[in-house]
């Protein structure tokens, strides 16, 4: 029986969770040249920083947006490795109040890398005192209140953004356009999610096989932060149940005990899916209908659930609704409602 789960403990979740955070201070490639995938970002990034760095300069603001687990935190990293600069490492709901960044702007030295992760959640507040702070390099303090009030300008150090979101369309105007780079990570394709699958399994010392590993691969919803997760739990099943060693038999049945189909959905992804196809026949359907249906919340499906089957061609948003497509009603033969 597929093990049941949750938006913050599902094994396909692409979310950072504690586990995946320890871990990444093993799996984490250290440079570009280690870092799998995203060539384009890659080459761009190597001929800015090699320029920033011949001209003594720091690197222009950098934006990185796309669905989570694909490496905008692991390429923050890199960025300052390449730099050989510091990073100071924050995120937009962590800063409630101006105080808050003008303290970390103000402990900056020159040339320093402040990552900000889900950048489009910072208050309006921050993101305005954000605007002198990355064109002039000047922080702008209202002293005193009323009449008496006035303001003083501070000198920062010279310092670079990196600012991560998976929803660039909620960043403001203002701020989007203060960056100077701003890259788009896409979606990993198999053969790039296979060598970031062996390069995991040797430095986790795990036996592996290529067919194993394209199994794994094909279930990974394109995404990096999932195949390392599903390659951990894939040990654990054959440590437990077999010799330790993951054959494409010990692969697949630790994938089936763990709910996850040759298309890389799960438990809640199926759900969705078959509550359009089966209740409301394939759609037009709102969210908040398929919400209240599957009793999801609506952002955890737009912004968790969607990205991926649209991806895989399995869902359409339109302007009438979500609607199931037909490889959707290929893969998920129409069932009875005793599922529900």
């Amino acid at each position: 029986m597929p093990i049941s789960t949750n938006d913050n403990n599902r094994i396909i979740n692409t979310k950072n969770t504690q586990e995946d955070a320890v871990l990444d201070m093993t799996l984490r490639p250290k440079n570009l040249k280690e870092f799998i995938g995203q060539n384009n970002i890659k080459e761009n990034l190597s001929i800015f920083i090699k320029a920033a760095t011949m001209r003594g300069e720091p690197l222009e603001h950098v934006l990185l947006y796309g669905p989570p687990g694909l490496g905008k935190t692991t390429l923050a990293h890199i960025i300052a490795k390449e730099m050989n600069v510091n990073i100071r490492v924050t995120s937009g709901p962590a800063i409630e109040r101006s105080g808050d960044i003008a303290a970390i702007l103000t402990s900056l030295s020159d040339h320093d890398i402040l990552f900000i992760d889900e950048i489009h959640r910072l208050h309006k507040v921050i993101e305005e005192i954000l605007y002198p702070a990355m064109e002039d390099r000047a922080l702008d303090l209202i002293i005193g209140k009323g009449p008496s009030a006035r303001t003083l300008r501070l000198e920062l150090p010279k310092f670079t953004i990196i600012g991560a979101t998976t929803k660039i369309s909620t960043i403001s105007s203002p701020l989007r356009d203060r960056f100077g780079n701003i890259f788009h990570l896409n979606f990993y394709e198999d053969p790039e999610i296979q060598k970031i699958i062996q390069r995991s399994a040797e430095l986790l010392r795990i036996d592996t096989d290529k067919k194993s590993i394209e199994l794994i691969s094909k279930r990974s919803r394109k995404t990096p932060r999932v195949a390392n997760r599903l390659l951990r739990r894939v040990r654990d099943f054959a440590q437990v149940r077999h010799d330790g060693s993951i054959t494409n038999e010990v692969a697949q049945n630790a994938l089936t005990m763990l709910g996850v189909d040759d298309f890389g959905l799960d438990e809640i992804d199926r759900k969705i899916l078959e509550t359009i196809m089966i209740k409301f026949n394939g759609g037009p359907v709102g969210l908040n209908t398929i919400a209240a249906a599957t009793g999801e919340e609506q952002s955890t499906i737009e912004d968790v659930y969607e990205p991926y089957l649209i991806q895989c061609g399995f869902l359409h948003r339109t302007p009438q609704g979500r609607m199931a497509t037909d490889l959707a009603t290929k893969h998920f033969p129409k069932k009875s409602n005793a599922l529900f």
